[in-house]
């Protein structure tokens, strides 16, 4: 029989159990945003908490799993199951850049086995009139395409750039169908999450400038027809997703909402991204005016990842102390 103390410790991390997959890639990715503008040691302190949040989200998943399967079906019918794949590639992706090609390659092999079935789960509950989450199946999608081109550049492994090359596609259909779903009304009216609109945008560009990357590494994975298609798409693609965050930057000065809540992780993935796919696109297009931009963004996602990092340190303090507005916020919060 689980202790008292145990059971209240799974009471409290029950709501923030889902926000810890955002936590994760946005710190994740700002890790590997800090890392392309070389900041390293900033970029490997971002590392540790990015770090310590998926333990928390796998030991959580693990335990569910095993304990509570009816738990952890209603779960993953959510859309914020797909979390769990798109923090597990982001951290793989950052792994991958620091060298750790073994480690970078178990965590994509775990992204890659969760999610068919995560996705399977999620799009068989989708309706109309959806918050942002929708886009995760996006989101997840791509984030096996760029972890995958990622190493397929490393270690000139062509199958598995094909594969990144299948999942980009595949992830830009998914943007397609979530968008048809998406509640536009969000934009004036969510607490965080409907950032992710323009996070999955972003992804998708990152993903292109990564299989770019790749076929420059002396993999010929195109002709050059196909190889213009990738690079006009990519361009097009990273355009879309800063004019989309223009636009919800915009929408938070006409529809302000200061308050914290956990959906304000999905804020930040976003900003990070934005920045991440900037410079990764100014790399591998050769477009060097874009380095600026993208060094700017990598700041403001800094600066929007340490108010929300405030924020949460508040909502822990107010729940320590028994105050239980936060608490609730996050227990109404199905997706962060």
């Amino acid at each position: 029989m689980a202790s008292p103390h145990r059971r209240s410790l799974r009471i409290w991390w029950a709501p923030r159990a889902p926000a810890a997959g955002a936590a994760v890639m946005a710190t994740g990715i700002l890790s590997v945003g800090l890392h392309l503008v070389g900041h390293e040691a900033l970029s490997r302190v971002a590392l540790v908490p990015a770090c310590a949040a998926w333990i928390l989200l796998a030991a959580n998943f693990a335990h569910l799993l095993l304990s509570d399967r009816a738990g952890w079906v209603a779960r993953a019918d959510t859309p914020g199951a797909l979390t769990a794949v798109a923090a597990t590639a982001v951290l793989g992706t950052r792994f991958s850049r620091l060298g750790w090609t073994y480690v970078a390659a178990a965590l994509l092999a775990l992204a890659a086995l969760l999610w068919p079935a995560l996705l399977m789960l999620v799009v068989r509950h989708w309706g109309r009139h959806m918050p942002g989450s929708v886009f995760l199946g996006c989101v997840a999608t791509e984030g096996l395409a760029v972890l995958g081109a990622t190493l397929a550049a490393t270690t000139s492994t062509a199958w598995l750039a094909h594969t990144a090359l299948v999942l980009f596609w595949s992830g830009l259909l998914l943007y397609a169908a979530a968008l048809m779903r998406f509640d536009v009304r969000e934009v004036a009216r969510a607490a965080g999450d409907h950032w992710v609109s323009g996070g999955a945008l972003a992804i998708s560009a990152l993903a292109g400038a990564k299989l770019l990357d790749a076929a420059d590494s002396g993999m010929r994975l195109w002709n050059d027809d196909d190889s213009a298609v990738m690079r006009h798409t990519t361009v097009a693609l990273l355009a879309v997703s800063l004019a989309a965050s223009a636009v919800l930057a915009g929408c938070e000065v006409v529809w302000p909402r200061l308050r914290y809540d956990v959906r304000r992780w999905s804020t930040v993935f976003p900003l990070g991204m934005a920045a991440a796919a900037t410079s990764s696109v100014a790399t591998a297009l050769d477009v060097t005016w874009l380095e600026k931009p993208g060094q700017t963004l990598v700041w403001i996602a800094l600066a929007a990842w340490s108010a929300v990092a405030v924020g949460a340190g508040a909502s822990l303090w107010a729940d320590h102390h028994g105050t239980p507005a936060s608490h609730a916020q996050e227990a109404d919060s199905e997706v962060p």
